[in-house]
This record gives C-alpha cells, sequence and structure tokens, in this order.
C-alpha cells in the first residue's frame, strides 16, 4: 500500500484516500435539516487500514457529524444543532438555530505527500444575517505504514463580520457545570463507549474540564478485529481564554478541545479568532506507556 494522498470530489463532498484507501470524507454541501444547524464535516474518519473511528448522525445527537467545526452559543444562536441550553430552563428548543455555509475552495494541493484543503465559508444566524467569515484550512499528511497512522492538521480563522460585538461561549459558560463543549468536536462510534481515555497528565478521562497538551482514545472495533487510538492535540488559541478539555467516554465517546469552556470570547467587529488543533489516527491500540512516547514524537 503506497502513502500517496488522492482527492476526489463529487460536487458535494471530498473523499481523501491514502494509496487508493478512504481514510477521511469531507462533507461540504449538505441537506441536514434545520434542527442539525447544518455546516459541513468530516464523516467518516477512517484507520489506514479501513476501520470507521467517528459515527455520524447517532439517534441520540443527531447533529453530532464526525469530525466538525461548529459553535455551541454564539450572542444567542446556536451553530451547534439540537436544543440550547439556559440557565433557567435547561435545554431547551429554540428558534435560533444558525448554519455554516460553504463558499469556495482556494487552491487546494494534493501533492502525493500530504493533500491540503482551503476553504472560505459563512456563519449566517438564524435570522439569515452573516456573522462571521471562516477561512479554514485541512491538511492531511504524515503517513507511517510502518506506525500504522496519518495525521490531520485543522487551523481556522474566524472574523466577525458584524457591526456589533459576538460573544462565544459554551453550555458551561451559561451555567452547565462540566459542559463547556464548543469547537473542534469528535465523535466516536458505538465501540468506543467506554473507551480508555489517556492524557498528558495521567488524569484520563478526568481531563475533563482543564487544560492538558494531548488527550487519546483507545478502543477495540465492533464487527471487526483490532482497535484503534487517536491522538487530539489542544493546539494554539489567539484568544486570552486557554483551551480546556471536554472529553467523555460514557454514555458516548467524544473529544473536543474547546475554546470557550469556562470562559466566554469576546469578538469585537472586525476581529479574528485563530485556532490550530491535531489529530494522529493509529490503526492499533496503545497502552499508556506507548501513547505517551507518540505524543511526544507527533507533537507539533
Amino acid at each position: 500500500m503506497p502513502d500517496t494522498f488522492t482527492v476526489e470530489d463529487s460536487g458535494t463532498e471530498r473523499v481523501i484516500s491514502v494509496g487508493g484507501r478512504p481514510i477521511a470524507t469531507y462533507i461540504y454541501v449538505s441537506d441536514d435539516p434545520a434542527f442539525e444547524a447544518p455546516k459541513p464535516s468530516l464523516s467518516p474518519l477512517r484507520t489506514l487500514d479501513g476501520a470507521v473511528v467517528s459515527i455520524s448522525r447517532p439517534w441520540d445527537h443527531r447533529w453530532h457529524k464526525g469530525l466538525q467545526m461548529t459553535w455551541s452559543h454564539v450572542s444567542g444562536n446556536n451553530f451547534w444543532g439540537g436544543p440550547t441550553f439556559d440557565r433557567h430552563e435547561g435545554y431547551v428548543g429554540r428558534d435560533n438555530l444558525g448554519r455554516i455555509r460553504h463558499d469556495a475552495f482556494r487552491g487546494s494541493e494534493h501533492t502525493g505527500a500530504e493533500a491540503v484543503i482551503d476553504e472560505d465559508l459563512t456563519w449566517i444566524s438564524s435570522a439569515g444575517e452573516e456573522w462571521l467569515r471562516e477561512d479554514r484550512r485541512h491538511r492531511f499528511h504524515s503517513v507511517d505504514l510502518d506506525e500504522g497512522s496519518w495525521q490531520l492538521d485543522f487551523t481556522t480563522q474566524l472574523t466577525n463580520i458584524r457591526d456589533t460585538p459576538l460573544d462565544l461561549g459554551s453550555p458551561t459558560t451559561h451555567g452547565r457545570h462540566n459542559a463547556g463543549y464548543t469547537g473542534w468536536f469528535w465523535r466516536g462510534p458505538r465501540a468506543f463507549t467506554g473507551a480508555r481515555i489517556t492524557s498528558a497528565d495521567g488524569s484520563g478521562a478526568d481531563v475533563m474540564g482543564r487544560e492538558a497538551p494531548w488527550v487519546a482514545v483507545s478502543s477495540p472495533h465492533d464487527e471487526r478485529d483490532g482497535g484503534a487510538t487517536l491522538l487530539f492535540y489542544a493546539g494554539t488559541t489567539s484568544a486570552a481564554v486557554p483551551i480546556v478539555w471536554f472529553v467523555r467516554d460514557e454514555p458516548f465517546a467524544a473529544v473536543n478541545p474547546s475554546p470557550a469552556f469556562h470562559k466566554e470570547i469576546a469578538l469585537d467587529p472586525g476581529q479574528s479568532l485563530r485556532l490550530f488543533h491535531r489529530l494522529v489516527v493509529f490503526d492499533r491500540q496503545h497502552d499508556e506507556s506507548e501513547i505517551a512516547v507518540l505524543a511526544e514524537r507527533h507533537h507539533p
């Protein structure tokens, strides 16, 4: 199996493959219902040996779409999907669901050794107003056939194009304990429920709501032998608010380096927020000592 990247575009999605085997499908135009806050997403994600390591539209949260960039609380609008958390009422359904529109790809590169997808997007409020302009990059690279791994670097710049400030928050900033999910969010497949969580500070799943350089999740597969490990790096943010982890292994697996877990980000008109994260996908399970070595090796 060669380590060459190829990209095929159907007009609504791009399939990224290595040696002819798909590792990710980027759905950039979808017909999802408004309740799911339509947006581009990577789904499914696969290991080099073909195992699926994400889920899209699970029955419990239809708005979870593999690996996606979105935001749960933006000045009263919900770009996440589903109900909105209110500190007085709990989760309530509201007519406040926004959407993220794919506008264009810009000069994407496929050199064989890597595949780079640059994209322009617009975040549109529930009232149809354009609130945020996004400059997004997916860079697939560093295939290691012996290690059974590939890497994804995700970079985004969100710019406020309103004439008033935007407040970027999460359910925790609105009163729900340890529910600071927002930003770059991965939903694991059913087999990853109860998966082993490893974090840089040794806290495992207890890293919820805390800072750490990286978090890894490992699990066997359903339906086929073997397992996988996904290694997420917190990366960087241009905001003064630190990146904090939202991590779950029950009742489902989810990993999210949240840029606004405990504290909102205020984005003035014309101001930009820049984020960088990395994901490494391995086609086998690793124990804690192995993950620590791998995390050092692949650190951005």
